[in-house]
């Protein structure tokens, strides 16, 4: 994967855990593209926000069975990146949402 801006989907800003991670350890949640590796992750956000980052954890979110109507359906995988920044970091964008 070579665009930096495309390994990084969208950022997980509205859940509590996101946000007693960002708050008390300074780590970030992203949803990342399904190839990314974690040295491309790394560089997407050290690039993009301009910060120092120290670790990057990744996992795949199973997709959940869902219901339409009568028919059962399941929703996509994804991947979810764990990014922690070095200390003294933050990610401003955070800040203002």
């Amino acid at each position: 994967m070579k665009l930096l801006e495309k390994v990084l989907v969208r950022p997980l800003i509205l859940t509590e855990k996101g946000n007693r991670m960002r708050e008390s350890m300074g780590k970030y949640l992203f949803e990342v593209s399904p190839e990314a590796t974690k040295v491309e992750i790394r560089q997407a956000v050290e690039h993009l926000f301009d910060v120092k980052v120290r670790s990057v954890r990744t996992m795949i979110v199973r997709g959940k069975a869902a219901r339409l109507g009568r028919k059962r359906v399941q929703r996509p995988a994804w991947k979810k990146a764990i990014v922690t920044l070095a200390e003294g970091s933050k990610i401003e964008y955070f800040e203002t949402v």
